[in-house]
Order: C-alpha cells, then structure tokens, then sequence
C-alpha cells in the first residue's frame, strides 16, 4: 500500500536580514533593512560605540533585499525603493548587503536538512522543498526535528509547514512566521485555506488577483466556488484549469531534487546614470566585476557555456539585449568579457545607462566539454 504523500516547504525567516543580525546582534528587536550599492557598513570608533547608517541618510536607486520583522512593521518590504522605504522608517538601521555571507548560510541550512530527509528541491537561497513521505517520523515530530537541526547549523530560525503536496506546505510555511510550524491536511482547506487572499497561492500574481477582484472573488474559497468554465472564460484553458485545481487545494507536482540550469546572468544597477563615453572607465570596471562573478558563478554549479549575452537598460528605462555564440564553451572571465564586448559593439548608444548586465547561456556540464580553453586577449 503507497504511503500518504508529505510534502514540506521550509522558509527561512528574514533570512539576509537574520544573517545580518548573528553579526550585529545588538540590533535584534530593531527595525533593520538591508540593501543598497552604496550603503555603509557599521563601524566601531576608539570608544567601542557602534555608528549605523539610517535609512533616511540614503541617497540612491538602491532596492530593498530584505528588512526585519520590525521594519516590515512599519510597512517596508523587499523590492521598494530605499528612498522610499526612508518615508516610512527614517530611523531604520540600514545595512550594506553580503551574498557570500548569505550562501554560506544558505548551503550550511540546507546540508543540516539533507542530513535528515535527503529528498529537496531547492527553491532558491532560503527556501526548500523536502519529500518527507518514506521519512520514518510522524509530521509535527520530522518538522520539530528539521527547524532543531536548522538552528544548530546556522542559529537561525526557519518556518515549516508539512501537507499533501508543494502547494499547501508553501502556503502554510506562511501562516505562522516567524519560526512557525503548520501540519495541514487537505480536510483543512476549508478552515484554514480558503479564508486566505487569492494572492496567497504562488502563481497568482497582482494583474489576475484585481482581474478576479473585478468579479468579486478576493479569497481562495470564492475562487473555489467558481466554475471551471468560468475561469477558463476568464483567463484561459491552461490557467482556467489550474486555477480551479488549486484552489480546492490540489496540486500533484513532484518534488525536482536536480535540475540543470538554464542560462546564469549578473547584472548591476547602477547609483546614476553613466555615459558611454565619459565614464568608459568606470563601465569597463563594472564589466570587468560583473564577468568576475559570472565566472565563479558558472565554475561552482560546474557549468560551461556557448552563448554570451548583454543587457543593457536606457535612463529612458529602454531595454536592449545582444547575444552572441561562441566556438568553445567558455566560463573564463576574461573569455566571458571578450565575448560581453563583441555584444556591446552590436549596441547603438542614444542615451545614458542605468543598468548593465550578462548572461550565460546554452549550458553544458564541464565533465561534458573536453577541451582546453583558448588563452585570449582581455581586449580583444
């Protein structure tokens, strides 16, 4: 006889925001944003006394990453703008972001994970899928086990719901943050699943949740009392259908334990516009970096790639690509930058940049491509 599925989503809390506190942890209980290019870091002057930069200093295009739950209080939230976000919490302590810092955290959390229940699906850099069904332990004991094991690696917390499949964990991991843990069975969706917002399914996103507000259905359970030709009427077959599924809870996805990357790109905004010809300078050092960290990006996930791409975005917020492919795969950086500049050339420069990014595409895996690269010129 097959065993009920279970399915777990584990979200950490805050995460970047978190991994900033083990550092400062004298700001635990404040309200915390991190982001920013050019934000400064905290520093310590000859007396021991800490000095933090305040969110209304900020003067930038700088985006929040992630605040804290004091900050998110007071209504900031990642993907706002800092200079907006300073209307809402002036005195907010704002910290300068540190990816190396947060992966780091992020392998440590999800190692402690696999230790215990080996199947995940990995879900970005602080959220993961994990099948539990063969897992030798009721729900709510594996989940206390799992956020245990969580803590000890890192000591940060995590939220965790186990249910039948990857919708229902997702939006239970939700429902009881910080440091929630939710068992959900499909005979709770009535109670528990249908008073929630239609937006609180991942999938249905700003434009289809005023489309349905538009015909009054603004919780998950007035979605499900709709018809399915209703639906389909209304967004499509594919959507129509999947919309009418998961609202009553059902969702038979399985859990993806590895998949090969499509493309890996990099792009930065930058602090003002910058002028093709008079910051030559300071573009070309940005290249340089963003071909640095594309390399090591490609290098860790083991990847080699034949076509190279560029983006750049107008003042105008104009947005132009170019790609361009190459005889030998490539993951070099100076081989990565050679090839980020024939796309460059193939750009007709009206206006000043405000944004420059490249991707790396058409992947292979390196044990796949026997080759040895080419030394080539950084200019070409």
């Amino acid at each position: 006889m097959d065993r009920e599925r279970r399915i777990a989503h584990l979200d950490m809390d805050a995460f970047f925001a978190s991994v900033e506190l083990l550092r400062y942890p004298m700001l635990k209980g404040q309200a915390v944003v991190v982001g920013g290019r050019s934000t400064k870091a905290p520093f310590q002057d000859e007396s021991g006394q800490w000095h933090y930069a305040k969110l209304k200093e900020y003067v930038g295009r700088g985006v929040v990453t992630t605040s804290t739950y004091e900050a998110r209080a007071l209504g900031v939230f990642s993907g706002m703008g800092l200079m907006q976000s300073a209307k809402l919490a002036p005195d907010a302590i704002l910290l300068p972001a540190d990816f190396e810092a947060y992966r780091h955290y992020s392998r440590q959390f999800k190692t402690a994970v696999k230790a215990i229940a080996p199947l995940i699906e990995d879900r970005g850099i602080d959220e993961i899928y994990i099948d539990l069904t063969d897992v030798e332990h009721e729900s709510r004991e594996i989940a206390v086990l799992l956020k245990r094991a969580v803590y000890q690696a890192t000591g940060l917390t995590c939220s965790i719901a186990v249910a039948p499949n990857k919708l229902l964990a997702k939006i239970g991991s939700d429902l009881d943050k910080p440091d929630g843990l939710t068992i959900l069975t499909m005979e709770d969706v009535p109670s528990r699943i249908w008073p929630l917002s239609v937006g609180k399914i991942n999938g249905i996103g700003p434009k289809a949740t005023l489309k349905l507000k538009e015909h009054g259905v603004e919780t998950i359970g007035q979605l499900a009392q709709q018809s399915r030709e209703f639906l389909v009427q209304l967004f499509g077959t594919s959507t129509g259908d999947w919309m009418y599924r998961v609202s009553r809870g059902q969702d038979d996805r399985p859990i993806v334990t590895h998949s090969d990357p499509k493309s890996v790109s990099r792009e930065t905004t930058f602090a003002r516009d910058l002028d093709v010809r008079a910051d030559k300078k300071q573009l070309s050092e940005i290249l340089e970096d963003l071909c640095f960290k594309l390399s090591n990006d490609l290098k860790r996930k083991g990847v080699v790639s034949r076509t190279i791409g560029v983006k750049v975005k107008f003042a105008d917020f104009k947005v132009i690509t170019r790609d361009i492919s190459v005889d030998e795969a490539i993951q070099d950086p100076v081989q990565l930058r050679r090839a980020a500049r024939e796309c460059l050339r193939r750009i007709e420069w009206s206006a000043r940049i405000r944004l420059l990014g490249i991707r790396a595409g058409n992947l292979s895996r390196v044990e796949e491509i026997m080759h040895q690269p080419r030394q080539l010129s950084l200019w070409g």
